[in-house]
């Protein structure tokens, strides 16, 4: 079952693994891009695979880069299904603080940055509000939906045999919010390395983003290229990875007494 599983998910990212790659190959070609500053996937492969310490440079900025994003999705998805369970429990706390929510989403995260890193610092802290930030707004929107999609039918069940509304959460609202829970997981783990690249270019000066900077300023575009790679492919895996566990799950709770399997 999960051998199939992986198979369906990943197996559609492959086609179009190599339509981006040959869309980058063919663009560089087609606006007559020097290979000096527009790298062609061979001199990518090229600086990867030729030298232990360009191996070394570009993913022990990426281990950096995919701790911080990790603290960043961590931080944003349980803030936000806090935020969505208190959303749905209490209708008043949604009706004062969900426009307040949509406002600061309005504002550019690069605005917000600088008084991000003044008050937290540029450390793992400062980190985490940022990438936070990123994972935070569209993961709330999608929950607080899921968790309102519960059936009323199952919701009344549950309160006629004396169920409280945790009962109700607990029972029928997360279940039936778990699509939505990993749509927003889906969204949110390119979102959270976008949060990442944000917090190293404009805070703590580590990881690809800090790199990426360092290389453009000092004409090294072979290794630009390659951080830019490093960086989409871990993102595309991270997000293959969220859809098997996805599927896994969500097979898991329809084969469950009650949940419609």
């Amino acid at each position: 079952m999960i051998g199939r599983t992986i198979l369906r998910v990943v197996g559609p990212l492959a086609p179009c693994v190599v339509i981006v790659v040959a869309a980058w190959w063919l663009a560089l070609e087609a606006f007559g891009i020097s290979p000096l500053v527009g790298k062609r996937p061979p001199q990518v492969w090229e600086y990867l695979t030729s030298s232990q310490e360009h191996r070394e440079a570009v993913f022990g900025a990426l281990g950096i880069t995919v701790r911080d994003a990790a603290i960043g999705f961590t931080s944003g998805m349980v803030a936000a299904m806090a935020v969505a369970v208190t959303f749905v429990l209490f209708r008043t706390v949604e009706q004062t603080f969900m426009p307040v929510a949509m406002l600061l989403r309005s504002v550019p995260l690069v605005v917000m940055t600088p008084l991000i890193t003044l008050v937290f610092g540029r450390d793992l802290p400062g980190v985490a509000v940022i990438g936070g930030i990123v994972v935070f707004f569209p993961a709330l929107v999608n929950i607080v939906f899921g968790l309102r999609s519960a059936s009323p039918q199952a919701t009344d069940l549950v309160l006629a045999y004396g169920g409280t509304r945790m009962t109700v959460l607990r029972k029928v609202a997360v279940p039936t919010a778990m699509p939505s829970v990993f749509a927003s997981a889906r969204i949110s783990v390119p979102a959270s390395i976008i949060g990442a690249l944000i917090a190293e270019w404009l805070a703590t000066g580590e990881g690809i983003g800090a790199e990426i900077l360092r290389a453009i300023g000092g004409f090294r575009y072979d290794e630009v290229w390659a951080d830019i790679v490093v960086v989409t492919t871990v993102s595309i895996l991270a997000y293959a990875v969220v859809g098997v566990v996805e599927s896994l799950v969500l097979a898991r709770f329809s084969d469950r007494p009650g949940t419609g399997g």
